[in-house]
């Protein structure tokens, strides 16, 4: 196996840090998953497979496997019984089974690790093998993805948080569209005409002109275009299904046309909006908010977690939390976040159950 992940791995060295262990094994479950994911695409993807799911339990189990102390043939193992449960369809997207597949995967690698200290054993050569997983799920495989300059450059320094919940495709015309509406005062009703000039990928992956659920609603431009809009948002709240029937994102939604532009980036699109009046609005997003050239704020952190955690947690409850969560590094025991994280009685109610 090209990943030597092992105890005798770089990552292995003792540090004086008391949260190293935990911290080690996320940069090393981030480097596994993103090489291995990168070794196989685009093929692997194109042909429909979710990424995410088939590439996350080698994460999962690469993550597990360090905290468990695994040796070099028991992470070997590991990987091998990860490689052999991977899945996720692309077809899948728009329902529940999309979430459902990074769940899935973290599950599926935590057992691969769980397995493989026990000495239940798999192939050694489960990812690189002739019908191992990457030459199965894929026509494109790049040994080299996964092993050159491993432990030197690492794929955790190309993460990003997503601003908006829904496909990051959609993000530069969400922002696109709120910075116009909050610079115009935009109301739906003064709107003649939305057009979006997009990178291909926008319609093959959130091209739904009428989504009926929230869900499917992620994976729709035209509605992420509408909510942004009239909401001046793009959160949890404007991908319910309730949001997606209502008459006035309907009516807007159908106003807006998007056309595939030759030269426009992923995280780039050209809006232009034609008001009732005859007056032409533009907006071109060179490079989306929460893109690597322009991360989100600490501010804009803190505020999409106050928008996930309303109406879970209280205020007070969500800025302790908060509070907690930027000073993780100094708490003698990082599970005070999550006792943190339940609402006040649950952990009573939980206790008596």
């Amino acid at each position: 196996m090209p990943l030597h992940l092992g105890t005798d791995s770089p990552w292995s060295q003792a540090a004086p840090d008391p949260l190293y262990p935990p911290k080690q094994a996320f940069i090393l479950g981030v480097e596994a998953e993103c090489r291995i994911g990168n070794a196989v695409y685009p093929p692997h993807y194109d042909v429909g497979w979710h990424i995410t799911g088939t590439a996350g339990v080698f994460g999962a189990a690469a993550a597990a496997g360090r905290l468990l102390g695994l040796n070099e043939q028991q992470m070997a193992w590991a990987l091998g019984i990860a490689a052999t449960q991977s899945s996720g369809l692309r077809e899948m997207f728009g329902t529940m089974c999309k979430p459902f597949h990074p769940g899935n995967a973290a599950r599926n690698g935590l057992l691969a690790a769980l397995l493989a200290r026990r000495d239940f054993t798999s192939s050694s050569q489960g990812i690189e093998a002739k019908r191992g997983f990457a030459n199965v799920l894929s026509t494109g495989f790049k040994p080299g993805a996964i092993t050159d300059r491993l432990g030197e450059t690492w794929e955790l320094s190309f993460n990003t948080y997503k601003p908006f919940a829904c496909g990051i495709v959609e993000h530069p015309t969400i922002d696109g569209c709120i910075q116009l509406r909050n610079e115009h005062k935009l109301r739906p009703e003064d709107i003649e005409s939305v057009a979006l000039n997009v990178h291909p990928l926008v319609l093959e992956l959130t091209g739904k002109h009428a989504p009926q659920t929230g869900l499917e609603g992620k994976f729709s431009v035209y509605h992420s275009c509408a909510v942004a809009i009239i909401y001046g948002a793009g959160g949890e709240a404007q991908y319910t299904d309730a949001t997606v029937r209502d008459p006035r994102v309907v009516a807007l939604r159908e106003k807006v046309t998007a056309t595939v532009e030759k030269g426009v980036h992923e995280d780039q699109v050209h809006v232009t909006i034609r008001l009732k009046s005859g007056t032409v609005l533009e907006k071109h997003i060179e490079h989306a908010v929460g893109s690597i050239d322009r991360p989100m704020s600490d501010a804009d952190l803190e505020a999409k977690f106050r928008g996930l955690a309303d109406g879970i947690l209280s205020r007070s409850e969500t800025d302790r939390l908060i509070g907690l969560c930027w000073s993780v590094g100094k708490l003698r025991d990082a599970a005070e976040v999550a006792r943190a994280s339940v609402p006040a009685g649950k952990g009573a109610q939980r206790a008596v159950s």
